[in-house]
């Protein structure tokens, strides 16, 4: 049953993640928290998050706005080794609870609309959030998808630029990651199962992307985000 509900996640999650560029961690990450341990939930997902950037940068490379993408880059060098701090003194719970609140207030937040203007200096802060999320929980699609989102960023310059910030973070924290928590041949194991279902969510979340109504497809995502944060919110709860 276990198999069955992590082929699941990673299916729609990578439907997700290439249709908007931000979806996979977001959804994968609390649900591999429920099946795996910490560590190997999150190394899971970012190798998984790699092969779909390193897999759509040559079709997304248009859309990229470099100089938003550089300022991320440099923010996130600060925030990575924070982040890698947080994760090796936090237990699971506390984990899971953070995880469930910050996916919870986010789509809040979304949903009212939250607008800010674009400014450099934001963007050095964002990548350094960004960063300190990937090397703690796994994810760093948070803190970016309610900046873009707030500056009404066009869909195909937020797709472009995250997934290719993404190919960056997620290499970066996962060697990270291997090298300071260490890892298993779960890890590997279960990333090597799930490798078709990432191509399969390749070619599904491309035609997401081309064919479904933008306004919809927003509603799905936070229907999914509130079921995905309210589960592991309460999951976490039941814990304490």
């Amino acid at each position: 049953m276990e198999i069955i509900y992590f082929s699941v996640i990673i299916l729609i999650a990578s439907i997700l993640q290439t249709s908007t560029g931000f979806g996979f961690s977001i959804l994968a990450t609390p649900f591999l928290l429920l099946l795996f341990h910490p560590a190997e939930a999150i190394q899971i997902n970012l190798f998984l998050s790699f092969v779909i950037s390193f897999a759509l940068i040559r079709k997304i490379k248009k859309d990229i706005h470099f100089g938003i993408l550089k300022r991320l880059i440099i923010g996130s060098i600060i925030g990575l080794p924070i982040g890698i701090g947080i994760f090796l003194l936090m237990d699971m719970t506390k984990l899971k609870l953070v995880v469930s609140l910050i996916i919870v207030a986010l789509t809040i937040l979304l949903m009212k609309q939250f607008r800010i203007h674009q400014k450099d200096g934001r963007d050095l802060g964002v990548g350094g959030l960004s960063g300190m999320l990937t090397t703690s929980i796994g994810m760093p699609g948070p803190p970016l998808l309610l900046y873009f989102s707030g500056t009404n960023t066009q869909k195909e310059t937020l797709r472009g630029t995250t997934l290719a910030f993404y190919l960056f973070i997620y290499f970066m924290s996962l060697i990270i990651q291997v090298t300071i928590a260490g890892t298993t041949r779960t890890v590997w194991i279960s990333s090597s199962m799930a490798l078709p279902l990432i191509f399969i969510g390749l070619y599904a979340g491309q035609l997401v992307f081309k064919w479904m109504n933008q306004r919809t497809f927003q509603m799905i995502i936070y229907i999914i985000l509130l079921v995905t944060g309210g589960y592991l919110l309460i999951e976490s709860l039941s814990g304490w």
